[in-house]
């Protein structure tokens, strides 16, 4: 979803609590939910770290720079850095105050001179050093960081799915709260407090009758009717491992239309669950759920009424990371890659439906981490 309109609306759904509004009794009876949670071992960290110098060796990299973030965290289990983080193919990696000249010393000490920037490395670090070192040679680090990342272990996936199951206590206390008159801004300021109540920092989105067409929402005001449906989407975050879940349901009694397009969408769902399995690409599980939707009249390809956008991301640290279930990419599905499962159906001016679970890969195909909707008017299976 769009971050940008995201973060307004949780913003404003927060400030709606802040002004009064009540939390309701079912929001106050939640408890939290992270009784046995393990978080990730050292051990596992340094089995990351020698991957990774694997990884570089084969991609002709003699060190991957980072700087804060996910990938840091993943390698070192910390975000921030007073400078960057150095992981050379050999000897020992460094925490290097922001000095131009002390990088390049270190990259020199432990023999780099092809190295590997990670993607979130801000553009003047690498146009330092670049300059300070004009005969070292720089490339992405892709192929390192993401080719650790996109693996999850069983230790990332029982992360992952805890913060499923999270999400999915957080959205039934939260939707059992629906009524007539109520603002988008106040769902979404009670689901906050629910996973605040669950022991957690989460928030969504939440948007009601025709701006649910809109894939990454809507700021406009809303207030909640009868025979509208209601898309709330987004998660929380466990040991730094994220969920994303979209439910979408209807408050009364949905027409034939509203039925009908729900479960279209629920069939496209299926259609790229069944499809995710070892070695088939990750476009040809967005072509098994868009083919569903465009046999039934709608698009064609990413035209609207009909899919506007891939039909899942990668899931793990970052709520959206490689890789994508998306046409032209051609990544083959390995077990342990995690994606979302979301294709959408918006059709503007009337409503649009998106049913979105996580799902992990294994040897014998995708599983979801966490039940799907059976019904427009039963978002919980």
């Amino acid at each position: 979803m769009n971050r940008r309109v995201f973060m307004a609306s949780a913003a404003a759904g927060a400030a709606a609590l802040a002004q009064g509004q009540e939390v309701p009794a079912g929001i106050r009876a939640l408890r939290p939910m992270l009784d046995g949670v393990r978080p990730i071992t050292d051990a596992e960290r340094q089995a990351r770290v020698e991957k990774a110098r694997r990884l570089m060796r084969e991609s002709k990299l003699d060190a991957v720079l980072m700087e804060g973030g996910s990938s840091l965290f993943y390698f070192t289990g910390t975000r921030q850095t007073p400078g960057v983080w150095i992981l050379p193919a050999r000897g020992e990696a460094a925490a290097v105050e922001p000095d131009y000249r002390a990088m390049v010393q270190v990259l020199k000490d432990r023999g780099a001179s092809r190295v590997g920037i990670e993607e979130r490395v801000r553009f003047a670090v690498f146009d330092g050093l670049r300059q300070e070192a004009p005969a070292m040679e720089f490339a992405s680090a892709d192929p390192v960081t993401v080719g650790c990342r996109v693996i999850k272990s069983p230790a990332e996936i029982a992360l992952l799915q805890r913060a499923n199951d999270i999400t999915i206590a957080c959205y039934k206390a939260a939707l059992a709260t629906l009524q007539e008159g109520m603002t988008q801004r106040e769902l979404s300021a009670i689901i906050a407090a629910a996973y605040r109540a669950l022991g957690v920092n989460g928030n969504a989105m939440a948007i009601f009758g025709k701006y649910t067409a809109f894939p990454h929402g809507s700021i406009q005001p809303q207030r909640l009717r009868e025979g509208d449906l209601v898309l709330i989407d987004d998660g929380c975050s466990v040991e730094g491992y994220q969920s994303d879940i979209t439910r979408t349901v209807i408050f009364g009694k949905p027409t034939p239309r509203q039925r009908q397009v729900w479960d279209l969408e629920r069939k496209a769902q299926d259609a790229a669950l069944a499809a995710a399995r070892p070695g088939a690409t990750c476009e040809s599980v967005d072509a098994a759920a868009r083919k569903v939707i465009t046999d039934a009249g709608f698009g064609p390809g990413y035209r609207v009424p009909g899919l506007p956008h891939r039909t899942g991301h990668g899931i793990g640290l970052d709520g959206h990371e490689w890789t994508y279930l998306v046409k032209g990419n051609r990544t083959r599905l390995q077990p342990g890659m995690c994606f979302s499962d979301e294709p959408t159906i918006a059709i503007y001016g009337e409503f649009g439906v998106r049913l979105e679970d996580c799902m992990y890969i294994t040897e014998s195909g995708a599983r979801m981490f966490t039940r799907q909707s059976p019904a427009i008017d039963q978002p919980f299976g």
